[in-house]
């Protein structure tokens, strides 16, 4: 069972990513936060794994620190929630944002998620208030403006999203304004940011 990849970003697409190992790639599955935190290609990158084996494949998830992953299982508690929603809901809010949005029982904040509709969040939010609390929220990764509301810059990414970028370039764009702007951007000076980055 894999736990651990130690190797080099060979590469990354919308939903994964190539780290090569030894020259050995492993095709890894991902959230948009977490692929627009990678490294870029060429560089040196450790993701935590879960590893998934079915009859018919064995597939990789990977997480820049063990709290995304402890959510990643967590979601996987919920009846209807696979793998692959889990991995939306991680794209669409931050650990500490799920946890605040199962606390004070916020469904709509779940919907945000690509494949979560009303009933499923109601699930979510129902099956999992009572667990949150012995899960800790995940620490922010070394060069990430932690300090930076995770709701403008999800409201920035969704509109970058809408005007047709990818949602991982847009991810990685808004990061990077955040990091240039600093904790008092707003949503718009992050999308100004934002396709500026973009238009590099």
């Amino acid at each position: 069972m894999i736990a651990k990849l130690k190797g080099i970003v060979d590469e990354a697409g919308e939903d994964g990513a190539v780290i090569d190992v030894n020259g050995v790639g492993y095709l890894v599955f991902c959230s948009a936060r977490t692929l627009a935190r990678l490294p870029r290609r060429g560089e040196a990158v450790t993701l935590i794994i879960d590893t998934h084996v079915r009859e018919d494949h064995i597939h990789l998830y990977g997480f820049l620190n063990e709290g995304e992953r402890a959510w990643f299982r967590l979601l996987q508690t919920v009846q209807g929630v696979g793998a692959r929603v889990a991995l939306g809901i991680l794209s669409a809010l931050t650990p500490d944002d799920l946890s605040q949005a199962i606390a004070v029982q916020d469904k709509t904040a779940l919907t945000r998620a690509s494949g979560v509709g009303k009933k499923l969040a109601e699930r979510v939010v129902h099956e999992l208030k009572d667990k949150v609390g012995g899960l800790a929220a995940a620490p922010a990764a070394v060069g990430i403006a932690a300090a930076q509301p995770s709701s403008d810059m999800t409201d920035a990414v969704s509109a970058l999203t809408h005007l047709g970028y990818r949602p991982a370039e847009a991810s990685a764009a808004v990061s990077r304004a955040a990091r240039s702007l600093g904790a008092q951007a707003d949503v718009k000076s992050l999308i100004t940011a934002g396709l500026k980055e973009l238009a590099r």
